[in-house]
């Protein structure tokens, strides 16, 4: 019985092209996978210190209706402001007073200051 070699030169190149490629494919899913990670992370802050502020802005008016107004600031209009802040974020809130039947918010905001990514300044100005 003759014996017919079985060349395994394109075969073997074959196999090595797509090892390279699921090796390249598996390297970019665990780099997008950490950024996501650290992403889902700087979120997660940010809706921690979101709910906190508003957490004790509550607290802020259920003490304002049990007739403490200390750290209430009286505006020329008549309105009482009352600035929190934490991490940054700072939650300002204007009340207008409405005598006996209490108070009507005339805002509610959450800001923070935008800070510029100092890698920006690196980018093509266009000439």
């Amino acid at each position: 019985m003759k014996h017919t070699p079985i060349k395994l030169g394109p075969l073997a190149l074959l196999l090595a092209v797509i090892s390279i490629c699921l090796t390249t494919l598996a390297l970019l899913n665990v780099s997008t996978a950490k950024a996501d990670e650290r992403l889902a992370g700087k979120f997660a802050e940010t809706v921690r210190t979101r709910y906190a502020l508003e957490t004790e802005g509550q607290e802020l008016l259920e003490r304002l209706y049990a007739g403490e107004k200390d750290g209430w600031e009286m505006r020329e209009d008549g309105t009482l402001w009352r600035a929190v802040e934490r991490s940054g974020v700072t939650l300002q809130i204007g009340l207008r007073d409405d005598g006996p039947d209490g108070y009507t918010v005339v805002n509610w905001t959450q800001e923070k200051e935008w800070e510029q990514d100092p890698h920006i300044a690196d980018l093509w100005d266009g000439n």
